[in-house]
């Protein structure tokens, strides 16, 4: 008797709703039309900065780059050198970069939102599903943002100190003098990887020019709470690297209020530093080849786990610890421990949303929230993916560095 064609056989049964699988994630930023050979991945992410000026001719030479490159998603946010994406500054100040020669920044933009390839984040989310029935058919959510402190007369730049009575909404946040607190409390707490130029505070930020760590810390605030899986950045060029940050959480004070801050931090040890090199660089975050993977759990995807704050009383939160191997070595591909560890972050701001600003008339809501989803959220690894390696004018002449690869587990969808 024949076989009865597989399309007549009993469909496969859905996978457990906490099922991971290996996606690669090509980690790139800071291109400056530089067009860099890409690995073979699933997903492409750029991190801003693809041109100088933001010219239309910049922007069409990049993009199309980006769109013949072989993935199935692709993520691109600006970063402060595409000037002509940020329609406001590029309102006030364009005349200083392209007086000869203006550009539309109507037409500029259009190049990345009508792409056909191209997912383009303006300080918003999306949640991406990987649907060739050949790649990892996992999922994922997002964040991405151009935002970055201001230093000169560059695009999308906020103040990290001044207060501000003004809305938050997506056009607020994407203005130039918008405060930190403004911009990145709009960062939902339910992502899965966040996408931002600028990288947090102390985390790949150390600039060789100024001899100092230059990353934003509301940002990293913002991250502690958060605590997504995975942050790339750049902006930041000799901060390229990528860094394991572990989390701890403690008890709620008499408000309510939970101190955040950073258990641990692993820093990656490139395997293939020379750009000359064919080896990638990679960041092996799963448990391939003994590897310790990384500790992240998305409570909300277990089934029978809720996350709800008021079915965990005030008191309870998890103290953040830093477990160890049985055999007390960490065996993780190019990351090693080192003794750096932050101090407290200190919540204070009210919510009752799945963002970091929300009703000031439950103040304590946020932070329990945060707790609690983010039990499971234990580790977030950041990667500083700055291709360039040089700073303008390049007097030396201009180096690049090879992309980031990330090997991540995610969810799978289907």
């Amino acid at each position: 008797m024949n076989n009865p064609p597989s399309s007549l056989s009993s469909p496969t049964p859905p996978p457990p709703p906490n099922l991971t699988r290996r996606t690669r994630i090509v980690c790139i930023s800071d291109t400056h039309n530089s067009t860099v050979k890409l690995p073979k991945g699933d997903v492409l992410v750029h991190a801003g900065d693809l041109t100088n000026q933001g010219s239309y001719s910049e922007l069409s030479k990049s993009i199309r780059w980006l769109e013949r490159a072989d993935f199935e998603a692709k993520i691109v946010i600006a970063g402060n050198h595409d000037i002509t994406l940020d329609h406001d500054f590029y309102s006030q100040h364009g005349q200083s970069f392209h007086n000869q020669n203006p550009q539309d920044p109507a037409k500029c933009l259009a190049l990345l939102t009508s792409s056909p390839t191209i997912t383009y984040l303006c300080h918003n989310s999306a949640t991406i599903q990987l649907k060739d029935p050949k790649g990892p058919r996992t999922e994922f959510t997002v964040f991405g943002s151009p935002c970055s402190p201001k230093n000169g007369l560059w695009a999308f730049g906020y103040d990290q100190s001044a207060q501000s009575s003004e809305p938050t909404d997506t056009q607020a946040v994407t203005r130039s003098g918008a405060v930190a607190r403004e911009i990145w409390g709009t960062i939902p707490l339910n992502i899965d990887i966040l996408v931002t130029h600028t990288p947090p505070l102390n985390h790949c930020d150390e600039s060789s020019v100024a001899s100092d760590h230059l990353g934003c810390e509301e940002l990293l605030t913002v991250l502690s709470r958060a605590r997504p899986r995975l942050h790339i950045c750049g902006h930041i060029h000799s901060g390229r690297g990528a860094e394991r940050v572990r989390w701890k959480a403690g008890n709620p004070d008499r408000r309510g209020y939970v101190a955040y801050g950073e258990a641990a931090v692993e820093r990656w040890e490139d395997p293939s530093p020379d750009s000359r090199s064919a080896k990638i660089s990679l960041v092996d975050l799963t448990a391939r080849g003994g590897n310790r993977p990384l500790d992240f759990h998305d409570l909300e995807r277990v089934p029978g786990v809720s996350c709800s704050p008021s079915l965990l009383p005030a008191g309870t939160l998890h103290q953040g610890e830093v477990p160890t191997d049985r055999d007390g070595r960490d065996r993780d591909s190019g990351l090693s421990r080192t003794s750096k560890t932050g101090a407290d972050l200190n919540g204070g701001l009210a919510i009752d949303t799945p963002s970091i600003i929300g009703d000031s008339l439950n103040p304590t809501r946020y932070d329990r929230t945060a707790s609690v989803g983010g039990m499971g959220r234990r580790e977030t690894c950041v990667v500083n993916c700055a291709v360039v390696a040089t700073n303008w004018p390049h007097v030396r002449g201009k180096h690049l560095n090879k992309p980031i690869v990330v090997d991540l587990d995610l969810p799978v969808w289907v």
